[in-house]
């Protein structure tokens, strides 16, 4: 008999940006597995989810906790008979485990980056502490270790699946950077995350002071916030300020680091398995990451990318310098970087890898 999944997720956001959770369901579907969806039935990815048997119910709860939710979710647990339910973000997480009171489907959740669980932090028993959980699935290792510290879940429940991505994603022509002022010839290092604090942002453009002088290096910042006053300053304050350039939030952000020489992601923390890394991967593009998170489980240090410690800004500095000192290895590690997505972090695999662990959970109860 098939496996019966209730996954409950929001898809609100970009295509992008859900694709590659949202395949994941799909390849599911695609490997026999009886896949029903609650989401928000708007959302622009429900008509690949039916067009590939995944069925639809239209609804996803609008706070963290809510009665009508427990209820709504309770009453659709009851109907299904449902094997498993897979919980993706905490309106999901924390009402669904209440509504899975005293019935029998297994309860997993979903964790995507690391850090902020704590056992003294009281709102964690309603998530990832929650004493109905019955797994969690990360997606990466770094995640994994970190939630383990602190999960009653056992650790062989607590696992990681990485979210996988297809090249056949990206086929975008790379734009044209002369349209943010950058010469044709320029060496062109791409970073492409909103400006959050744990980003470091100001780590990258700190690093712009230890580049070599006469080079001729481009730092393109791709992304949202990143037109503050105080990100304005700090570019202000470097020798680079006038080959440091502002792209703003872009929804072809995939086609700009495409164009870029180097992709650079020089978070300090809390990182989980970045999208934007994999996206420049894809496009050979090579990686320079902070240690931080799943980051670094994304490449090979010095061989499908560089991996610098987080806040370090002379690290950072000297491993895009010398990819700039020599062009034919920073074009040989893009085109690992690629081969290496393709061999480890495909989508395919992260289907079989989820249908695996369900099928394991329920064969042990």
């Amino acid at each position: 008999m098939a496996l019966k999944l209730l996954i409950i997720s929001s898809y609100k956001d970009t295509w992008n940006s859900v694709r590659p959770e949202a395949e994941i369901f799909i390849g599911m579907a695609k490997l026999g597995v009886d896949v029903t969806l609650m989401t928000q039935g708007d959302a622009e990815y429900v008509p690949r989810f039916r067009e590939h048997g995944v069925k639809i119910i239209d609804y996803h709860p609008t706070k963290k906790f809510q009665w009508s939710a427990i209820k709504r979710i309770r009453s659709e647990l009851k109907l299904g008979d449902y094997d498993a339910v897979y919980m993706f973000n905490n309106k999901a997480i924390t009402n669904a485990l209440f509504a899975a009171i005293g019935l029998p489907a297994k309860m997993v959740s979903y964790r995507g980056q690391t850090g902020n669980i704590y056992r003294y932090d009281p709102t964690c028993y309603l998530t990832h502490l929650h004493p109905r959980l019955d797994g969690i699935i990360c997606v990466a290792n770094a995640v994994r270790d970190d939630l383990r510290q602190y999960a009653y879940v056992a650790d062989d429940k607590v696992v990681t699946v990485y979210k996988g991505h297809s090249l056949d994603w990206y086929q975008d022509k790379p734009v044209d950077l002369a349209e943010f002022n950058i010469p044709a010839d320029a060496f062109v290092v791409g970073c492409v995350a909103n400006a959050r604090p744990r980003k470091g942002l100001p780590v990258l453009i700190e690093a712009t002071h230890k580049l070599p002088e006469n080079s001729d290096i481009h730092i393109l910042l791709v992304g949202g916030g990143m037109d503050t006053p105080e990100v304005r300053q700090l570019i202000d304050a470097s020798p680079m300020a006038d080959r440091i350039h502002l792209a703003g939030f872009r929804r072809d952000a995939p086609a700009i680091i495409a164009a870029c020489n180097v992709s650079a992601l020089p978070s300090t923390k809390r990182e989980g398995l970045p999208k934007t890394v994999i996206e420049a991967m894809v496009y050979e593009v090579a990686p320079v990451v902070a240690d931080t998170g799943g980051s670094a489980e994304l490449v090979v240090d010095g061989d499908s990318g560089l991996v610098v410690p987080p806040g370090d800004s002379q690290a950072l500095a000297d491993a895009i310098a010398k990819l700039w000192y020599d062009p034919t290895f920073c074009k040989q590690m893009g085109i690992r970087a690629k081969q290496r997505i393709t061999e480890y972090f495909h989508t395919d695999l992260a289907a079989l890898q989820t249908k695996e662990y369900f099928e394991k959970l329920i064969d042990k109860a």
